[in-house]
């Protein structure tokens, strides 16, 4: 009977160039089987179909649960997701999208009914401590699980234990012929519009005449000054149309720096690139060993064009190297990273509309107007036609449901107009997300805008982990403004000590930081309320939403409850503290301090897809919480003294100041006769910075962190000069002073003050000889 099932599925997405699921719920063992038995009916060459499972010994393409990114990019007919024992929501993810169209996509489950109560090794992963997997829900599989019972395009067997048991609960078919729809057969081969300057074989390699489009836009790229902007949901083939771009650009000798989050995500661009330039490539006549380029991120041609992958830190930083920049999934790059691209003489941005790849509107609000605002002509490109598969396909439709891929905040419109006086603040509880789903796609859709990167797994924990709350701002019944929040710390003796020795323990991001990297056994057992992410609707940005939000977050969880002095979680364990760790910014530097935290820890590195050094800050609430951000302040105050001129030498220098100025610790001020002389000197006399730069770094440290009234570019001065140590050219050309000699008198000037504020009274008699005052 599955067997029979499975054709009729196949035949019916071959016919409309859709794809199909197939759902065999039950024994494992029998799903296993039955799978087999359905791919060996279809006739599929082995070599086409994809198992993703925990088990190995089979005779497909094998892939493990949490690497199933490896399917990205990849085309199978048939791909196997087994659900049992491991089911990633990202493997879903991944799983859907390889599926080409007339292909089959088969999902093996528990009963469906049961499946919602099952705990597999994934829950292990959300029963982060103290928190036990029991604690873990199952909403999102009951989810899940609903709109495989309701959605077009999906068959769903209950497996009995025999074959002869087995029940057809849905056939999944849908009615549709190819005439409905736009299949191949449909589409018109594009070709090379009049006056194209990319060779023929780069239209050729189109497969929809949006890609063609795409690919005319991408010519500017050839021309100093031009910025192409490259948006559609996924599946349209915008990384294929910027791979045969780069790979035009090449031919033609340019150097097309590209990079996206990861090299998976440009693994499209590569490929295409490579093809194009192997088929406009005379092997024997040039010379060419066709298998010399063994490196998948490094095509040169015989041009010496060159196609090249950087991670996004290090693209930004070489962008005005090349002769034109590709940035692929630019949504999933923070702003401040994607500012860096635009030294480059050409850049062009694609970005994902929908979909976890980058569904994040950073670019398409935050970074949109600093492009539009540039010295670049900027040319816009839509592709909405799939590549893959036909424009309505169900199983697109269902994924994008049951994964909320297409998730997004209410329109402007019905928030226009909302004031944060009038909004309501109220817990989003997830039984009521999970039976409201305009709700949840609307608080959704509003974390996925405030990070770079959310996939499907972040629904599931959103649903069922036991450690987050979620709160959110709410006008005229319209999300407006939501926190996620997470419960750490309050930790055991014993797992602090494994902690402190080398173990990771799940889901306490800031107690493990403060244990494991700054060696604190006892940082783990205060209790912590931890940001993970917070957002405000885009139409209603700097307008109080965010600050109210927190404001009503740190009154309900950081209210003292009575008798006991204690603040507390909703579930009645005590809170000691907030927490936040985020890619520092001067923005966000300030934003978190306006709200009372104040900085931990700055990493040493940047992250490689952010580019940013991220920070970790605290708002104590109970003695155990002040205790703890003291002698963590004092920690950082002393690690900067140093670290300014080792690792975080080349930090920018408005980060600098907002982390120091975010210090809550004092910075003691202790310098002999001598060292006053040499910075009195400096300041108002003939005196040098060199004679005793111990000095100068103490007060310009503590001058600081305590806050100053110098100017910005005084304040910048110190960082550069005298904390991070940078030669004295170097400074004057960032800071933009004419000379190193104008640097050198605008230090002394910026220390006049400080002689004043902290001088003792030797220094002050000393700067008297000088001045007469």
């Amino acid at each position: 009977m599955i067997a029979g099932v499975a054709r009729e599925l196949r035949a019916e997405a071959e016919r409309t160039n859709e794809r199909r699921v197939l759902v065999l719920a039950g024994d494992r063992d029998r799903g296993t089987d039955a799978a087999y038995d359905a791919i060996v009916s279809l006739g599929v060459d082995d070599e086409a179909v994809s198992l993703v499972s925990t088990r190995e010994g089979f005779r497909f393409e094998e892939h493990r649960p949490r690497s199933a990114d490896e399917l990205l990019g990849r085309t199978r007919e048939a791909v196997v997701l087994d659900c049992h024992e491991r089911f990633v929501p990202n493997a879903l993810g991944r799983a859907v999208g390889a599926v080409d169209g007339g292909g089959l996509l088969i999902l093996l489950t528990p009963r469906l009914d049961d499946w919602p109560a099952v705990r597999d090794r994934f829950d292990d992963s959300l029963a982060v401590p103290p928190y036990g997997v029991g604690d873990v829900t199952g909403r999102f599989r009951e989810r899940l699980a609903s709109t495989l019972r309701t959605h077009p395009g999906v068959a769903v067997v209950a497996l009995g234990d025999r074959p002869e048991r087995d029940a057809l609960e849905r056939d999944g078919l849908t009615g549709e012929q190819a005439a409905e729809r736009d299949g191949p057969s449909a589409r018109r081969a594009p070709s090379a519009p009049p006056g194209a300057t990319f060779p023929a074989a780069a239209y050729d390699a189109c497969r929809t005449a949006d890609q063609s489009r795409a690919l005319r836009a991408f010519e500017a790229l050839a021309e100093p000054g031009a910025a192409v902007v490259v948006e559609s949901d996924r599946g349209r083939g915008k990384s294929s149309a910027a791979g045969i771009a780069a790979g035009a650009l090449a031919l033609g000798g340019a150097d097309v720096l590209v990079t996206a989050p990861a090299f998976r995500n440009a693994a499209e661009v590569f490929a295409r690139a490579r093809e194009l330039i192997e088929s406009e490539t005379d092997w024997e006549r040039d010379g060419i060993d066709r298998d010399g380029d063994a490196d998948d991120r490094d095509l040169r041609t015989p041009a010496g064009g060159w196609v090249r992958f950087l991670p996004p830190a290090a693209a930004a930083a070489a962008a005005g190297e090349a002769d034109a920049a590709v940035v692929d999934e630019a949504a999933a790059l923070p702003v401040r990273l994607l500012e860096g691209f635009l030294d480059a003489p050409a850049v062009a941005f694609c970005t994902t509309v929908h979909g976890y790849e980058g569904a994040g509107r950073g670019f398409a609000v935050r970074f949109r107007e600093r492009l539009l605002d540039s010295r670049f002509a900027v040319r816009d490109v839509r592709l909405d036609e799939p590549i893959r598969y036909a424009r309505n396909d169900p199983v697109e439709a269902w994924a994008s449901r049951a994964l909320l891929l297409d998730a997004r905040p209410a329109v402007d419109d019905a928030v226009a107009d909302a004031s944060v006086d009038d909004a309501t603040y109220r817990a989003l509880d997830p039984e009521e997300l999970r039976a409201d789903e305009t709700l949840l796609g609307e608080a959704f859709g509003l974390l996925v805008t405030a990070h770079y990167r959310t996939e499907p797994n972040d629904l599931a924990r959103l649903l069922d982990a036991p450690n987050l709350v979620a709160r959110a701002l709410v006008a005229d019944d319209r999300v407006v403004a939501v926190a996620l929040l997470a419960r750490e710390g309050g930790l055991d003796a014993e797992t602090r000590r494994r902690m402190y020795e080398g173990e990771r323990v799940r889901g306490n991001m800031v107690p493990d930081v403060l244990t494991s990297q700054l060696r604190d056994e006892d940082a783990a057992a205060p209790r912590g309320l931890r940001t993970v992410r917070i957002a405000t609707h885009h139409a209603l940005r700097d307008a109080g939403f965010g600050s109210r939000l927190l404001d009503e977050v740190h009154a309900e969880f950081g209210g003292e409850v009575a008798g006991d002095g204690e603040a507390t979680h909703d579930d009645g364990e005590p809170v000691d503290y907030f927490s936040v760790g985020y890619g520092a910014t001067p923005r966000l530097l300030r934003f978190w301090k306006r709200a009372g935290y104040r900085i931990g820890h700055l990493s040493t590195s940047r992250n490689d897809a952010s580019g940013e050094h991220s920070a970790i800050m605290l708002r104590p609430e109970t003695a155990a919480g002040r205790d703890l951000l003291a002698r963590h302040a004092v920690a950082f105050r002393d690690r900067e003294r140093d670290g300014l001129s080792d690792a975080h030498r080349d930090v920018d220098p408005d980060v600098i100041r907002g982390a120091l100025g975010a210090c809550s610790a004092s910075v003691p001020v202790d310098l002999t006769e001598t060292e006053w002389r040499s910075v009195v000197g400096a300041s108002v006399g003939p005196g040098m910075y060199d004679s005793a730069p111990g000095a100068f770094r103490d007060l310009a440290l503590a001058a600081l962190v305590e806050g100053t009234d110098l100017d910005d570019r005084a304040e910048r001065l110190l960082v550069r000069k005298v904390l991070q140590g940078r030669p004295w050219q170097e400074v004057a050309d960032d800071l933009g002073f004419a000379s190193t000699s104008a640097c050198m008198r605008a230090l002394g000037d910026a220390y006049t003050p400080l002689v004043e504020r902290y001088g003792t009274d030797f220094a002050l008699a000393e700067r008297e000889r000088f001045t007469g005052e």
